[in-house]
């Protein structure tokens, strides 16, 4: 099976910018002040790949389309991963976020949106309207009992 990234270079840049991932991925063997790509897809395919080991009991893999909050935990899982033992206490505490999210998920407390084989769920067109004939208990009727 052909390893699927639930997120992009691009989208840790919008979210993380390019002066962290500049910090994160700086290595001696790297050229300074640029964000060394390599590492950075290196700590996607790992975030990737623990995302699927949460889910893959619920959904069929690959997932034919990727839900945003797979993105955004992708995101997280990567950066935590590019930190390594010196992670601040809020990457931590994101990343502890995370892990709690796919459990649910894993244990069917949450879905991700998708049925079984990955794909969107549709929305039923269908609507529940609830109409009611009234109060049978108020003041009104209970005669000054209330």
């Amino acid at each position: 099976m052909a390893q699927v990234m639930y997120a992009s270079t691009d989208n840790m840049l919008s979210r993380f910018g390019e002066q962290d991932l500049v910090l994160l991925t700086e290595r001696v063997d790297s050229e300074p002040g640029e964000i060394n790509l390599e590492l950075l897809s290196q700590a996607l395919i790992d975030a990737s790949a623990e995302i699927d080991g949460y889910i893959v009991g619920r959904y069929s893999l690959p997932l034919a389309s990727v839900p945003t909050v797979l993105e955004r935990n992708c995101c997280d899982i990567a950066r935590y991963f590019l930190y390594g033992d010196r992670a601040p206490e809020q990457v931590e505490k994101r990343y502890q976020a995370v892990v709690k999210f796919l459990s649910s998920v894993s244990k069917g407390a949450i879905s991700l949106g998708l049925d079984g084989s990955g794909n969107n769920v549709e929305q039923s067109e269908l609507t529940v309207t609830v109409e009611s004939a009234g109060s049978v208990f108020g003041r009104r009727a209970a005669k000054g009992f209330i």
